[in-house]
């Protein structure tokens, strides 16, 4: 029967990158996902590895700021192949993200909190270094060593550099198997020829985002010590464009808010298409698409003056941010690990965070008493039978019905 140190359930950047941890510690490590790689939250990312910035708009070091600010330069190392993960086949949309902000005086304030106990400061830059894009915008232009990378790219770098670590399974086949104490012992799993595969592992990892409650659920833990839910949700609304645009990578800035943040990309046919987050994407959890769109439009023409959003496309998509549940309800300041015999169930909060979750993760393992036992890559033959996910589609591939403003417009009057 195969065995493994560790089995991890999600294919998104946080399972991905534990797994890249763990095998580097010489844990015999699998990872199996139930559809694609990076479904769900980090397909729909906007990919920005966070340095703090939205953290300290308001001039307050807060929790958040402290852990997340040291994440760019462990990403920058790893993108550059300098260290594991090698993510140096991981496209980089952009070095930077630029900062700038609206006329009102909460932005200018905003911008001031901005600079405050950040390891990558905004610089500001002289006019003849300003994009074009931002020619019309009031106030200093700042530029931030804020990488911004391809989701896709990222989730197929770690698919190539651990394809004998990463298979498929059917969420209806699966099974667990526990012992007198509840805790998990061994996982069952169909093949690719629909035979039963039984694996025993000394620990489960859960990194699946909202598929972790389902999973939950077949390991018979449904909720945490407490009784109370171990999981919230807060979803996003994002809108996007497509067209004659340039590439563009930045946050403006009202207050202590995030009025727009853009990120770009080429889509298969060649057009640059903008997702458009921050503000406009939560609130557009209460409108619809209809309602989103033309709303989009005039944040993004008023962040940008004098931009030309004729012969665009927009579309919109919808995604939860799955996280561990806060007494507040507000969004968690660190990665989140529940440990339950030996289930961890965990969370990383942001993308640029999964680093440091991996690292959380494999320091319980230690104090689980939980060995790393991989003297080589032999032990990845007993799972040749099992099929491989492939990386999922970004959402610009996947949406349909994109419609010009004129058109969105005439849509939201007569609905």
């Amino acid at each position: 029967m195969p065995n493994a140190d560790l089995i991890i359930f999600g294919g998104g950047i946080a399972g991905l990158w534990t797994l890249s941890e763990a095998s580097r510690l010489g844990y015999r490590c699998i990872l199996l996902e139930a559809f694609t790689l990076g479904s769900g939250q980090t397909i729909a990312s906007q990919g920005i590895i966070h340095g703090g910035l939205k953290y300290t708009l308001q001039g307050m070091m807060t929790g958040s700021a402290r852990r997340i600010r040291e994440m760019p330069l462990i990403w920058r190392k790893s993108l550059a192949g300098e260290q594991r993960p090698d993510l140096s086949q991981t496209e980089i949309r952009s070095p930077h993200c630029y900062l700038w902000r609206t006329e009102s005086l909460s932005s200018r304030l905003g911008m001031f909190g901005a600079k405050m106990g950040l390891q990558v400061v905004p610089q500001n830059l002289t006019p003849e270094h300003t994009p074009e894009l931002l020619a019309n915008c009031p106030g200093s232009i700042g530029v931030m060593e804020e990488q911004v990378i391809s989701p896709y790219s990222l989730i197929t770098n770690f698919a190539d550099s651990f394809r004998n670590q990463i298979y498929k399974y059917d969420p209806e086949q699966l099974k667990f198997q526990f012992d007198a104490n509840a805790n998990i012992t061994a996982v069952q799993i169909q093949t690719a020829t629909g035979e039963q595969l039984t694996i025993e592992t000394a620990a489960v990892l859960l990194t699946a985002g909202r598929g972790n409650e389902v999973l939950r659920n077949q390991a018979r833990r449904q909720a945490d010590s407490t009784g109370s839910p171990c999981m919230q949700t807060r979803p996003l609304h994002m809108a996007m464009v497509r067209g004659a645009l340039p590439a563009f990578s930045g946050h403006c800035v009202d207050g202590a808010k995030t009025r727009v943040t853009i990120t770009s990309d080429t889509d298969s046919k060649g057009r640059t298409v903008w997702q458009l987050g921050g503000q406009v994407a939560e609130m557009g959890v209460n409108m619809t698409r209809r309602e989103l769109i033309p709303h989009a439009a005039r944040e993004l023409a008023a962040c940008v003056p004098g931009i030309d959003l004729s012969e665009l496309e927009w579309n919109t998509y919808a995604v939860d941010r799955a996280e561990g549940t806060t007494k507040s309800g507000l969004r968690p300041e660190t990665p989140q690990i529940l440990k339950e015999g030996n289930l961890l169930t965990a969370w990383p909060a942001k993308l640029a965070l999964a680093p440091r979750l991996a690292e959380e993760i494999c320091q319980n393992l230690s104090q689980m008493n939980v060995p790393p036992t991989a003297g080589d890559q032999s032990w990845t033959r007993a799972f040749s039978s099992l099929s491989r996910p492939e990386v999922a589609q970004p959402p610009w591939e996947t949406a349909e019905n994109w419609v010009t403003l004129n058109n969105s417009q005439s849509d939201a009057e007569a609905a």
